[in-house]
């Protein structure tokens, strides 16, 4: 067989392999949910501290500071149809308080109580945050919302 026969041989199977991976994630087949859901509820309280601290790192919004924040709690799961990565989102009623001195300082506004779906993602199996955060959508509509991008669970 010549060189490049084994070359076209070599990228059939690649692209079978790539079309299999891709079908098994999409069929929930690719990491174990079931696991992926025991960790996260086994985790949860520690994710959580994770997400506000990620969430009060991270600037936004801008003026204000991460105060407080009330846990809902189902958690809603899905995978990313892209890459086949689980995630969760959980409900969250957030309180900021101004930066002192900023410009933000003295509105009312700042201190009523904001309803959002923090965001979890499942990688190399463990539970991770960025605290990013889905404002005025609980986790179900954050998923129909981004229907796109997340399958639901």
């Amino acid at each position: 067989m010549e060189w490049y026969a084994w070359l076209i041989t070599a990228i059939c199977a690649a692209a079978v392999f790539a079309i299999v991976f891709r079908w098994l994630y999409r069929t929930g087949k690719g990491p174990n949910t079931q696991r992926a859901r025991e960790l996260f509820a086994a985790q949860r309280e520690h994710l959580e501290m994770d997400f506000l601290n990620a969430a009060g790192a991270s600037g936004k919004p801008r003026g204000l500071l991460w105060k407080s924040l009330e846990w809902d709690e189902p958690v809603v799961f899905a995978r990313d149809r892209t890459t086949g990565q689980l995630a969760a989102l959980v409900g969250v009623t957030i309180q900021f308080e101004a930066v002192p001195g900023s410009d933000m300082e003295g509105l009312p506004a700042v201190g009523n109580l904001r309803s959002a779906s923090a965001v979890f993602f499942y990688d190399q199996g463990r539970w991770h945050t960025l605290g990013k955060a889905v404002f005025n959508l609980n986790p179900a509509e954050a998923v129909a919302h981004f229907r796109k991008q997340y399958d639901p669970l």
